[in-house]
Parts: C-alpha cells; structure tokens; sequence
C-alpha cells in the first residue's frame, strides 16, 4: 500500500489541498489589501525579484502557495521511480509537497529530505503536519533564507530536487545543489516560467540538462552529467 494513498498522509492531504484551493491572497484577511492594491503587472514584477522576495513572501505567511495536486502526485512518482532516497527542497511552505516527497522517502525504505523555508511560521505549520502525518523522521527543516541555509551541509548526493521558493533565486538555488546532483537527478520547478533565466539554463543544448514542461505550471529536468 502506497504511504501517499493511505491514512494517515491520505486524508491529511485531502484537507489541506482543499484549504489551499480556498485560500487565495486576495480573500486572505491579513494580505488582501495588500493584494487587492496591486496591479497585475506589479504583482508578476513581486513575484520575480530578486530585491524584494523576502518582504513579499514574509507577506504571503498565512497563504499556502502549495503546489497543485497533481504536482504532488507527480514528485511522490518522481521519487518513487528513481528510487529517491536523498532529495532537498526549497520552498516548504505549509508542507504539502514535503508531504508527498516524504510519503515517497518511506515507501522507497527511507532517507533524508532537507527543507528549507524563509518564514518561521510556515516552518512550524509544516512540522506539525509532518508529523500528522507520521513522516517527520525523514524531514530536516532549514528555517531561513535558502541561500544560507543551502549553502552547507549538504548531502554527497541528491538525486531530486524541488524548486519552489522565490522564482528569482532558482538559478542561484541550482549553483548550490548541483554539484551534489548524482547523474539521473531530477529536478522538479514550480511556476519556473517566472524564471526565464533558469528555464534558459535547463533548456540549453549541452548544459547539461534535459527539460520538459510539464503541465502548464511545472518544469521537470533530468540531470545528465
């Protein structure tokens, strides 16, 4: 029986997707002024910064920004195929996808995932759910900016990474992971079109990388040497 599909991290999912479906910045008491003052072209401007992801998502604290389901379902496959057994993320946020990525750890016999989240409140959110969900044992979380936090300490090898922290910062997120990437390492980015730097990056014949799009929302690259 699949650790994903089974109590407790089944039903534990089904609840917080659902509140992440229903919680949006817009109709989130304490952001949606915030929000609601913004135009779109400056809300995608917010998104891609690089000067200033650490007050916009110090904002964003009581909103989810969790990856789809189906994304989700995706990473615990990903895993799950490559026989994960180390995999960093960066980006926990409320722990949904540090869920499925951890459902996968246990089902593959165990291993490490290192989380790295910029607000504390979201870290402690996170830790309670995991533990909910019977699964942290497996999770390290880094609580701070991920450029520090990522900086050392790091496994010898990962074999997945997950991307989806501040749109801005996943070129410099992938300068620290990838020379711990074992060839054959996959590397999942949300919303990277946001990013036209990393997708640049990914996409380049013989960069060492070969990447797809996945969806309308996610960015899959399989590390090749």
């Amino acid at each position: 029986m699949s650790t994903l599909l089974s109590a407790p991290v089944a039903p534990l999912l089904d609840r917080l997707f659902a509140h992440a479906d229903a919680t949006e910045p817009a109709t989130t008491p304490s952001v949606a002024d915030y929000w609601n003052g913004l135009s779109r072209e400056e809300r995608a401007q917010l998104v891609r910064s690089r000067a200033d992801y650490a007050e916009f998502y110090g904002r964003m604290k009581d909103v989810p920004l969790a990856v789809s389901r189906e994304t989700g379902t995706l990473l615990y496959m990903l895993a799950r195929i490559g026989g994960a057994t180390s995999i960093v993320e960066f980006g926990t946020s409320f722990g949904l996808s540090t869920l499925c990525l951890a459902a996968a750890l246990s089902d593959n016999g165990g291993g490490r995932l290192i989380t790295s989240e910029f607000e504390p409140s979201k870290v402690a959110r996170a830790r309670t759910h995991l533990t909910e969900g019977g699964l942290a044992h497996l999770v390290e979380f880094r609580e701070g900016d991920a450029l520090d936090t990522l900086a050392s300490d790091l496994p010898e090898h990962v074999d997945l990474l997950l991307l989806d922290g501040a749109k801005a910062l996943y070129p410099d997120i992938l300068d620290l992971i990838e020379p711990r990437l074992r060839q054959g390492a996959v590397i999942v980015a949300d919303n990277a079109d946001f990013c036209p730097a990393y997708l640049e990056r990914v996409r380049a014949v013989g960069g060492g990388y070969l990447s797809v799009p996945f969806g309308s929302e996610v960015e899959v690259s399989l590390r090749l040497g």
